[in-house]
């Protein structure tokens, strides 16, 4: 956490010294999809009414803070909910979340005209509401802090097209709040530390029609340090912390109207501690867009 905020004072010194620094590059991108379903009470077929929403946005805020120093900026930010009647009572039981996540993540890159770029970078992963445990819900947490340095190359940037990758080292803060001990009935903290390497690629780029875009995004972390490595020796998932972390999202927009699109998201996760094979996530929707930038 404190390195995080080394890194946020550096961006905020370089931006208040930059005396040539260019205009900020802004773009704002948020949209909303709903599905709902009712029935009478007389409705047969065991049928229940159902309410699903998802909120999505992306914000981008890239600026050159002077002709050697460039920052990026960027902010994703998804929740939704499916609300669900009872079959029998027709009630409307507790609503659960269908998606979560709070991202966002600062690139501070030294343009020095070499073949490669220094950069330092700092990010934040978290949920709005935790509901592994539904009697014990938390609001933003767990998080997870990453804090990255190495070199990053920019390898094509024209108009909305768009492709850099980052290698180096990275260290991780993961923090876990209020978590519930049903042995004594009370509430505990879980913090935990790693360091190793992480690459980073991103791309976006307009499809045939500019109206429709794709932006992919591959993440690969390596652990070579764990703060819990010995309380696991002698357990068959001792080694587990070691295998490369891979998270790769595509998400391709499309908009049919200025206000109407569709959005398909992938992604892939491979985490051996969480899960021995690959998880897979696939949202498809269709609903009201608004840039507001």
């Amino acid at each position: 956490m404190r390195r995080f905020i080394c890194i946020a004072a550096m961006m905020l010194f370089a931006s208040s010294t930059g005396v040539h620094a260019g205009p900020w590059q802004k773009s704002i991108d948020a949209n909303l999809t709903m599905t709902q379903n009712a029935y009478s009470d007389n409705w047969s077929g065991g049928e229940v009414g159902s309410l699903s929403w998802v909120f999505n946005s992306n914000s981008l805020f890239e600026r050159e803070l002077n002709p050697k120093v460039n920052t990026k900026n960027t902010l994703k930010l998804f929740f939704g909910q499916t609300h669900n009647q009872n079959r029998d009572t027709k009630v409307w039981e507790k609503p659960f979340k269908s998606t979560d996540r709070i991202d966002f993540e600062t690139v501070f890159r030294f343009t020095f005209g070499r073949i490669v770029d220094p950069y330092a970078s700092g990010r934040i992963e978290s949920e709005f509401i935790d509901q592994r445990e539904r009697a014990n819900e938390r609001f933003v947490n767990p998080v997870l802090f990453t804090e990255s340095f190495g070199i990053a190359k920019v390898f094509t940037k024209f108009e909305k097209r768009e492709w850099t990758a980052r290698f180096g080292g990275a260290v991780r803060q993961y923090l876990d709040r209020d978590i519930f001990d049903e042995a004594n009935g009370t509430k505990q903290t879980k913090t935990t530390s790693d360091a190793g390497i992480l690459f980073v690629s991103d791309f976006k780029t307009p499809l045939a029609d500019t109206t429709m875009t794709i932006a992919s995004r591959l993440s690969v972390y390596e652990a070579f340090y764990y703060s819990e490595s010995k309380k696991l020796e002698g357990r068959y998932n001792m080694d587990y912390w070691k295998a490369p972390d891979v998270n790769w999202e595509t998400l391709f927009t499309a908009n049919i109207t200025k206000y109407l699109m569709v959005n398909l998201y992938v992604q892939f996760l491979y985490d051996k501690e969480v899960d021995l094979a690959g998880r897979f996530k696939e949202s498809l929707s269709l609903g009201i867009t608004y840039k507001l930038m």
